[in-house]
């Protein structure tokens, strides 16, 4: 059966009691960009209840870096750094026009 997903990470799913701070952090890396390029970088906690010696593991935040700004997610909500504000900016490459009729000569001579 799949966990809920809880909405504060420090609080204990067994009591509610709040935990202070992780014991251990460690990075997960995803091995294949976003739609928009960035990279995910999934931080990860270990945490213990004070109060009924409980233990999980949970999601800290999230941090999608690439292209030209930075996205953190986190307890706190969504922060964006860097980049342009508003709409998202898409890079145009290089039109390059070509006529068929061009090629079918080349191929007579």
């Amino acid at each position: 059966m799949p966990k809920r997903k809880q909405s504060d990470p420090d609080i204990c799913p067994n009591c509610g009691t709040k935990a202070e701070k992780p014991i251990k952090t460690w990075n997960l890396v995803s091995p294949l960009p976003d739609a928009y390029g960035r990279i995910t970088i999934t931080v990860m906690g270990s945490y213990e209840c004070s109060k009924c010696g409980h233990r999980w593991r949970t999601v800290v935040s999230k941090i999608r870096a690439g292209g030209s700004d930075v996205e953190v997610e986190g307890k706190k909500g969504v922060k964006k750094i860097g980049g342009e504000k508003g709409a998202e900016k898409q890079e145009e490459g290089e039109v390059i026009e070509l006529d068929l009729g061009d090629l079918d000569e080349d191929e007579e001579e």
